[in-house]
């Protein structure tokens, strides 16, 4: 049986999230690492590490972003999932989620800390249900929504994936 993204949605009580998709927490650190031991990209105390399930349709898209740690991509289920990255290098790069290796997929990649990245389902995919483990642990005070004109202007090389992963 190949269950569909509304059983997903509905069995995990995903909710949407700000950047497209859904998603729920199911892991938060009870250690906890002091501000002052942080570099200065994080804004508080951080949990060593937290984790989410996040599910993304093939309507909908998760709009560039970037956070201040390292976030490990695992696959679950569904279709592959396309995550774009553009490094502090400015370099573009395409990390392809999913469960059959013979199409170049993976189960797990790493989006690096201060990466700007996004991701949609692979072209004719319905959905994919994959995680993501992030640590130090995400607060969304160290969360930034791409500003696309800004974007544009940074990275102009890359105008298709912007434009395609902001609204």
């Amino acid at each position: 049986m190949k269950w569909n993204a509304a059983y997903w949605i509905e069995h995990l009580q995903l909710q949407t999230h700000i950047e497209g998709g859904a998603y729920t927490r199911t892991y938060c650190s009870d250690l906890s690492i002091p501000r002052e031991q942080l570099p200065p990209a994080f804004h508080g105390p951080r949990p060593v590490s937290t984790a989410i399930y996040f599910l993304l349709q093939q309507h909908e898209f998760s709009a560039l972003h970037r956070i201040a740690s390292d976030e490990l991509w695992h696959f679950y289920y569904g279709d592959a999932l396309v995550i774009y990255e553009i490094g502090s290098d400015g370099q573009l790069h395409e990390h392809l989620l999913g469960s059959n290796p013979a199409n170049k997929e993976s189960f797990q990649c790493v989006v690096r800390a201060g990466s700007w990245f996004g991701s949609r389902v692979k072209d004719g995919g319905d959905y994919a249900l994959v995680g993501c483990t992030v640590s130090p642990g995400f607060d969304f005070a160290d969360f930034t929504l791409a500003n696309r004109t800004h974007l544009l202007e940074r990275y102009p090389r890359h105008g298709s994936v912007i434009r395609m992963l902001t609204r």
